[in-house]
């Protein structure tokens, strides 16, 4: 007997990267989080506070090497609970997944990400 194989569905390379965030939405202020899960369509953020889904939310990122920081709005599509071992006894992590729906300038106003891109360097989150 075979065992079937996991065939990835997902539409957009995603990173394993962990890095600090901040998540505001009008139901719950303004909270640190941690993002965990990026790609360009989305990604997961470790929350202490699960936002409704379909709630828009903004992500606050801080560019690397400046203090620019770079504002999301997303939608809360997904919830999470993550239940592991850890230092002899069981653990948990909550968190919820998000679909980006525009980036913004740091004054709020819709940000071209392509003409951005054009214009800097890449640069490496770590």
């Amino acid at each position: 007997m075979s065992v079937p194989q996991h065939r990835e569905q997902r539409a957009s390379m995603r990173f394993e990267k962990v890095f600090g965030v901040i998540l505001s939405g009008e139901d719950f202020g303004e909270i640190e989080a941690v993002a965990r899960n990026i790609s360009a369509s989305g990604m997961l953020i470790e929350t202490p506070t699960l936002p409704a889904l379909g709630s828009v939310v903004e992500v606050r990122f801080q560019v690397p090497d400046s203090d620019a920081c770079l504002v999301a709005r997303a939608e809360v599509k997904n919830h999470y609970v993550f239940n592991y071992h850890e230092g002899g006894g069981l653990r948990w992590a909550r968190g919820v997944g998000v679909r980006f729906l525009e980036f913004l300038s740091d004054g709020d106003s819709p940000l071209d990400l392509g003409a951005q891109l054009k214009r800097t360097r890449m640069r490496t989150l770590h």
